[in-house]
């Protein structure tokens, strides 16, 4: 991508250095095709000279978007360009033109190179000097503004390509088979021990399937809603495994409006079930608190089950780039004798 925005900003600037440069020299140009304002308004004018002339200006032009490109992000779509950046822009455009014209007459009396040697012509060059700077200036920050604007809409799509996805994988998780025999397994036995509590269950799976199929509607969701839907999940995981199974939850009330990616700390919870042990033998105590520094932590000891299949890391790879795409943040794993992983909260919705 960033290859791509450098070839297409060349390719912009070379394009319009070709077209300043001809249509600068506009008036000389036509005045190639009459003789006689060719004799009133530039005397001894050839082909050559205009010629010389615009491939002059032509490379002045590459020159200046170049030196804009070195001393001003404009070829940078991530950065914000300001009006004290314009100005100093076009200021350095309109010296260095001017530093640029000077040069090429040194050149035309000193070298003889083919140059428009005219009166009118010499007026004119302070106010082409003016118009090229704030050509160049213009032009630098309109193709910043037009390679910002890609790249949003680029992310954008990303981004919906892997809210998607996320959707697709957790709603696969929670009705693939394995999942969905253990749920009816569980609400059987309720069913015939106690109605009252299979009834409640059968109310938070339907919470939980219900959040996973409106999960997509946002980028973001509520610390609140969130562990709304986390307190559902850990509900069902609390009636397939009873006591073996802990949660430490320590979750500060003033971070239940921040924001952070639908289903992230579902998905970590999923993932400590998924790859631990969890036995009377080996109890597994999962925690989720929030940290001074506006993150949350979702941590566990490590005990890996026997013989498990280690898996590709594709939810934890898949809720880094959400969290890429959506806040410019990276998720923090830490792995010890605990297995931790750290979200940022964002305070703001995005």
């Amino acid at each position: 991508m960033k290859l791509y925005i450098q070839n297409k900003y060349i390719l912009a600037t070379t394009a319009i250095s070709l077209i300043v440069a001809v249509l600068v020299h506009f008036p000389e140009s036509i005045s190639l095709f009459h003789e006689s304002e060719t004799e009133c308004l530039f005397p001894g004018m050839r082909f050559i000279d205009v010629l010389s002339e615009i491939v002059f200006t032509f490379i002045s032009l590459l020159l200046l978007f170049a030196l804009n490109t070195i001393l001003f992000p404009f070829n940078k779509p991530t950065a914000h360009i300001k009006i004290k950046t314009l100005i100093l822009s076009f200021m350095l455009s309109w010296v260095v033109s001017s530093l640029f014209g000077k040069g090429f007459f040194y050149l035309h009396q000193a070298l003889g190179l083919p140059a428009v040697n005219a009166t009118v012509h010499h007026y004119l060059h302070p106010f082409r000097d003016i118009i090229m700077g704030g050509l160049v200036t213009l032009s630098c920050y309109i193709i910043h503004l037009i390679t910002r604007q890609q790249l949003v809409n680029a992310e954008n799509l990303q981004l919906q390509s892997e809210n998607i996805r996320n959707q697709y994988e957790a709603l696969k998780n929670q009705l693939n088979p394995h999942m969905l025999f253990n749920s009816l397994n569980t609400l059987g036995s309720l069913v015939r021990e106690n109605q009252d509590r299979a009834q409640d269950y059968i109310q938070e799976l339907s919470k939980v399937l219900r959040y996973t199929l409106q999960s997509n509607e946002g980028q973001l969701v509520t610390l609140h809603d969130e562990m709304q839907f986390v307190y559902a999940y850990i509900f069902l995981l609390k009636m397939r495994f009873e006591d073996n199974l802990i949660f430490d939850i320590q979750i500060d009330s003033k971070y239940n409006s921040y924001h952070l990616p639908p289903m992230a700390i579902q998905m970590l919870t999923e993932n400590a079930v998924k790859h631990n042990e969890i036995s009377s033998r080996k109890p597994l105590t999962i925690i989720i608190k929030t940290l001074s520094d506006g993150c949350i932590c979702v941590s566990n000891k490590l005990q890996p089950k026997i013989n498990s299949n280690p898996g590709m890391g594709v939810g934890l790879a898949n809720l880094d780039k959400r969290y890429q795409l959506l806040l410019q943040k990276n998720i923090i794993i830490k792995r010890n004798t605990d297995f931790s992983v750290i979200v940022p909260l964002n305070e703001e919705r995005v």
